[in-house]
């Protein structure tokens, strides 16, 4: 059981960054456990285990996760090599399933409940933590020299709310809701848009496309969205279209990240 019980890691969130921790951490073996929210919001849905919650099952680069209501379907997708994946923004199953490893892959910019005490090694991902009192360690998840960067003292670089620079476009890249309402999407993920194209109508308002390239995410279709919320992201390289349904190379670097984490403490522990 202590064997068990020491490969299991939980994650918290299930949107594209994490499932870049997630697919890294499944093929290495351990037990994963992803927490969502009842409703996510995640943009690049094609590579999101988030969407599972919507779906049912999703499958992201030959790896299956499923939607699961007890711990017993989570036992059975372990079982089937499948990631379980439930509803659980309060972290119940973290007291249920007495993990190892706790890894905050939410990215929400700041700390929604993760706490030093959750598991004997504790990781969270971007800036919002303090290594040593939120968490053991804290992956900085900024692009640059310092991406993946394993910080045991002090916390990320803080959120400059701007996107990695693309072809020379930034900000100009993401795309906001103009106004509050359902969202109603014209263009799918990996569509080749032009910009003023319109690609979504929020109630009646339309939203057009910021810039020329691939819809690289768009949130989900009937998604009751706020003004002036993040809802799609356009890449300006068109050769790059493919990589809308694969892990990004950031995701992978700090999945990379977080098993090294998880290694080095463990060696400290002497596991």
């Amino acid at each position: 059981m202590d064997c068990i019980k020491n490969n299991i890691v939980i994650v918290r969130g299930g949107g594209d960054i994490a499932s870049g921790t997630i697919q890294k951490l499944f093929r290495s073996g351990f037990k994963v456990v992803v927490l969502e929210i009842d409703s996510p919001s995640s943009i690049r849905r094609k590579v999101s285990f988030s969407e599972a919650i919507y779906e049912g099952k999703i499958e992201i680069e030959g790896i299956t996760s499923q939607l699961c209501n007890t711990i017993e379907e989570i036992h059975t997708c372990w079982n089937k090599n499948i990631i379980p994946i439930v509803v659980d923004p309060i972290c119940k199953y973290i007291e249920i399933l007495n993990p190892h490893v706790v890894v905050d892959a939410i990215l929400a910019k700041k700390n929604i409940g993760t706490s030093l005490d959750m598991a004997p090694i504790v990781i969270a991902l971007g800036p919002g933590f303090v290594a040593g009192k939120d968490c053991h360690c804290v992956i900085e998840t900024m692009r640059g020299h310092n991406l993946g960067r394993l910080i045991f003292s002090g916390g990320a670089s803080k959120n400059t709310g701007v996107p990695g620079i693309i072809k020379g476009y930034g900000k100009e890249r993401v795309i906001y809701s103009p106004t509050s309402g359902k969202i109603k999407n014209i263009a799918k993920i990996g569509n080749i848009v032009a910009k003023g194209d319109t690609i979504a109508y929020i109630c009646d308002t339309p939203v057009y496309a910021s810039i020329s390239g691939v819809l690289r995410g768009i949130i989900r279709d009937g998604y009751e969205v706020p003004a002036n919320f993040k809802i799609a992201d356009i890449d300006p390289r068109l050769e790059e279209q493919e990589n809308c349904f694969t892990i990004s190379d950031k995701a992978r670097a700090i999945g990379g990240s977080v098993l090294e984490a998880i290694l080095y403490l463990r060696q400290k522990e002497g596991k």
